[in-house]
Order: structure tokens, then C-alpha cells, then sequence
């Protein structure tokens, strides 16, 4: 009988036996040091990476500030969808990320791009352009890395040629590192 749990937790918990535990925690560090260091922590991702991405900003901004009393500034470019939409719409959909970075970002702060394939060509751009502006870039993609694996400073790589375990990869990512965080405080 074909048992779809049994079936995807295998799959899940033979990708997470295959993750590079250094690169995780050096990404988890990356997030820390910004912190530490008072710099902003900026994602971005389309789709079920975009929401990803606001995840970590609302546990990140809220559950290290209180547990720390030190703030955490976090931003995702994917939480104002009027600012979003209006770069789409006036200049263009490769380039809403990469327009609100010229806005706010500065020289130290850590840009976490996410794209299950790692050839979101928003995301691109975004980490390019961060990488050109002395921010540190952190690609988090799936499959073969894709472009984002190749032009991000560092990455966590799930390898898997499957969206949503590459998701979970992610997701799990920013559980590790609040947890890490409120931990160390």
C-alpha cells in the first residue's frame, strides 16, 4: 500500500541527513553576526519563498527582541505588496527587489535571497546588486542552486529536485536560527 506520509517523510529526512551541517550553521551565524553587529536583515522571495520570508522577519523582529531587549531590525521586501506592485507595474517585475534595496539598504547589512530553483530573476538582481553595495548576501535555493548558488556570497543549498522539501529546508532554517538566537541571549 502506498503511504504518501511515510513516503515524504523518507524523502525529508534523507535530505536533512544530506544537509552540510557547517554551511547551516555558518548561514545561522550570518544572521547572528548581523544582529550582533546592528546591521539590517533583509529577505525577498516570490511565491511560497516570499512568504518564507516574511516568516523569519515576524519571528526574527519579535520573539529575539523579547527575549533579548535588543532590537532586531528585519525587513522582507515581500511584505508591502502596494510598493511591490507599483515597481511591477512602473518599471518592472525583475526589478521590485533590486528598487527598494536602492532605498534602504547600507555597506555590512546580510540579504537573505530565497528561490527554491535559484533562478528568480528578481532575486538575482537583488543579490547582484546587494553584492555590488558591500552587503552580505546569504542564497537559500534548492535543485541545483541555479544561478542564486552561484552569485550569492554564501548559500544553503538543499539539494533535491523537489519544491517543497527545498521549502521545508528553508522554513526550517529560520525555526533554527531564532532558536539560536534566543538560546545565546
Amino acid at each position: 500500500m502506498n503511504n504518501p506520509t511515510f513516503n515524504y517523510f523518507f524523502k525529508l529526512k534523507h535530505l536533512l541527513d544530506s544537509i552540510d551541517q557547517h554551511d547551516f550553521n555558518a548561514a545561522v551565524n550570518l544572521v547572528g553576526d548581523a544582529w550582533k553587529g546592528g546591521f539590517q536583515v533583509i529577505t525577498l522571495g516570490n511565491g511560497g519563498s516570499a512568504l518564507t520570508s516574511l516568516h523569519y522577519i515576524n519571528d526574527w523582529n519579535k520573539s529575539i527582541f523579547m527575549q533579548s531587549g535588543l532590537p532586531f531590525y528585519g525587513r522582507s521586501l515581500a511584505e508591502n505588496i502596494g510598493l511591490v506592485t507599483s515597481y511591477a507595474n512602473d518599471i518592472s517585475y525583475q526589478d521590485i527587489f533590486v528598487e527598494q534595496l536602492k532605498n534602504i539598504l547600507k555597506p555590512g547589512d546580510l540579504v537573505i535571497a530565497i528561490s527554491g530553483s535559484g533562478n528568480s530573476e528578481n532575486v538575482i538582481r537583488a543579490v547582484e546588486y546587494a553584492n555590488s553595495h558591500h552587503a552580505i548576501t546569504l542564497g537559500l535555493c534548492g535543485f541545483d542552486g541555479g544561478r542564486l548558488k552561484k552569485c550569492a556570497k554564501h548559500v544553503l543549498w538543499a539539494n533535491v529536485a523537489d519544491m517543497q522539501l527545498s521549502e521545508d529546508i528553508h522554513a526550517i532554517f529560520g525555526h533554527v536560527v531564532m532558536q539560536h538566537l534566543c538560546e545565546k541571549i
